[in-house]
């Protein structure tokens, strides 16, 4: 997408009506978008969003993420430890975190989480597990909702959520569980994060799924640099494509693209309460 046009401005208009919509998880901090950054929120900004939530997943990148927030009104951030990035969390750590997590634009302790593609090691699997342990009470203490990834680890994640979750909301990044699992996350009053795998060929159940749950519980994601939706498929992912997830959910579900924008923005709003309209 080198830029959008005049005429995709005025698609996007019909499209949505007055409707905005939220990329509720981004890492436009990276070094993907180091040279044209501004154009990336810019070009966001005209193809509808009013928010963009982008996501630390180490404590470096989520100091960066923090500076972001300070340059660009529309950019929000979460604060937080990726599995991919385990390591013992000090106390200096923990303090970094909740010294970022009372700011204004902080809204989540995130991305956190299990992560058990890449991590076979059942002791640094275990790590991951004490760290998300510790990021949640984190999220409890701050009063703020988290941002959980979970990859090929369904039933540690829920087993923790069930037992060191209580009293947190939040949302479950790029959704790749069962309806069962969606449904129990629904039920505890958190959403689901759908975002590019939802337009491709083999997206499996998800299609099914996001046609069962409720729109209430779901928000749109991009997870860019990464995964890029149909018809972007194979470019850079960047904040404006949550056009096209928003699209296919829309699609799946029989409903207008305003009202689906509209939803997934009230609903965004809902779970990051320190997002300002």
């Amino acid at each position: 997408m080198a830029g959008v046009t005049e005429a995709m401005v005025a698609q996007l208009g019909k499209d949505l009506g007055q409707a905005k919509l939220i990329d509720t998880h981004a890492h436009i901090n990276v070094e993907h978008f180091a040279e044209d950054r501004d154009a990336v929120v810019e070009r966001a900004a005209q193809a509808g969003l009013s928010h963009i939530v982008n996501m630390g997943d180490s404590m470096e990148s989520s100091q960066s993420s923090v500076a972001l927030t300070k340059i660009y009104p529309m950019v929000y951030t979460g604060v937080g430890i990726h599995p991919e990035e385990a390591h013992p969390m000090t106390q200096a750590d923990e303090d970094q975190l909740a010294s970022w997590g009372v700011l204004p634009k902080v809204v989540a302790i995130g991305e956190i989480g299990l992560d058990y593609y890449w991590e076979k090691d059942g002791d640094k699997r275990q790590l991951q597990r004490e760290l998300f342990i510790r990021q949640l009470d984190l999220a409890r203490q701050l009063h703020l909702p988290v941002c959980v990834h979970n990859r090929e680890a369904h039933g540690d994640t829920m087993e923790i959520l069930r037992k060191e979750g209580k009293g947190i909301v939040g949302v479950m990044h790029c959704f790749s569980g069962s309806l069962e699992i969606a449904q129990e996350l629904v039920k505890m009053g958190w959403f689901i994060g759908v975002d590019g795998p939802l337009t491709f060929k083999n997206a499996a159940k998800l299609p099914e799924i996001v046609q069962k749950l409720p729109l209430e519980r779901i928000v749109v994601e991009t997870d860019c640099p990464y995964m890029a939706p149909v018809p972007m498929r194979g470019k850079r992912n960047e904040p404006a494509f949550v056009y096209h997830v928003a699209a296919k959910l829309a699609q799946l579900r029989g409903e207008s693209l305003e009202k689906v924008a509209r939803q997934t923005t009230a609903n965004a709003l809902e779970l990051y309460p320190k997002l300002e309209l």
